[in-house]
C-alpha cells in the first residue's frame, strides 16, 4: 500500500505500534515537503537538511502525542519551525551585543578556542562516547562512522552502503536514539 494523505493516519496507527516499514513510508512522503520548508527559511541545503533530520527524529519520538484531528504535514512543519526557532536563539547568545556612549555598535565573539582542561575533557568524553558505540549494531556503528567520523554526506554514505539515500537518513536517525539511550542509561 502506497502512502496518500487520505491515508496517512494508517501509516501513523503502524509507526505508533513499531513498524518500521510505516515510519520509512513517512519520512519518504513527507521529507520534500519539510526540507523544502527549511531550505526557503534558511537558503542553506545543509542546515535545511539537518533540520529536517531532526523534525523527523522529533516527531517519530512523539509520535504518540499527535493529534489526529490536524494534518500529520501541519504538525511536521510546525516541529521544523520550532527547531529553526531554537537554532537561531542558540546562535544569537552567542555573541554579546554592547554599546558605548555614541550608540555605535560592536560586536563581540567569545573565544572559542579550548582550554588545556577542555581538551582533556573532550578527550575522555570521545573515548567514553566511542565505548557507547561499540554497544550498537555493526550497521548502526558504521553509519555513526562514516557520518560523524568520516563526516562523509548523505549521499556519500548511500553510494558507500549501497542503498537509497532516505534508508541512510532513518538507519542515522534510529542510531542515534539508540546511542542516546545507551548513553541515558549509564
Amino acid at each position: 500500500m502506497e502512502i496518500t494523505p487520505e491515508n496517512t493516519q494508517v501509516f501513523i496507527e503502524k509507526a505508533k505500534s513499531g513498524d518500521q516499514k510505516a515510519f520509512s513510508a513517512l519520512l519518504d512522503f513527507y521529507w520534500n515537503d519539510v526540507y523544502g520548508f527549511q531550505l526557503v527559511r534558511t537558503r542553506n541545503e545543509n542546515e535545511a537538511e539537518d533540520i529536517a533530520i531532526r523534525t523527523f527524529s522529533n516527531a517519530f519520538d512523539k509520535l504518540s502525542s499527535y493529534n489526529s484531528q490536524f494534518e500529520f504535514k501541519t504538525w511536521l512543519i510546525a516541529i521544523s519551525k520550532n527547531i529553526h526557532i531554537d537554532l537561531l536563539r542558540k546562535e544569537k547568545k552567542r555573541f554579546k551585543l554592547q554599546t558605548d556612549e555614541e550608540d555605535n555598535t560592536i560586536y563581540e565573539v567569545a573565544d572559542d578556542a579550548p582550554s588545556a582542561e577542555d581538551k582533556l575533557i573532550i578527550e575522555q568524553n570521545l573515548a567514553t562516547l566511542l565505548k557507547h558505540i561499540k554497544k550498537l549494531k555493526p550497521h548502526y556503528q558504521q553509519v555513526i562512522n562514516l557520518r560523524y567520523f568520516q563526516e562523509l554526506s548523505y549521499e556519500e554514505i548511500a553510494q558507500e552502503l549501497n542503498e537509497p539515500i532516505n534508508n541512510v537518513k532513518v538507519k542515522l536517525l534510529r542510531a542515534k536514539k539508540l546511542l542516546a539511550e545507551i548513553i541515558t542509561k549509564q
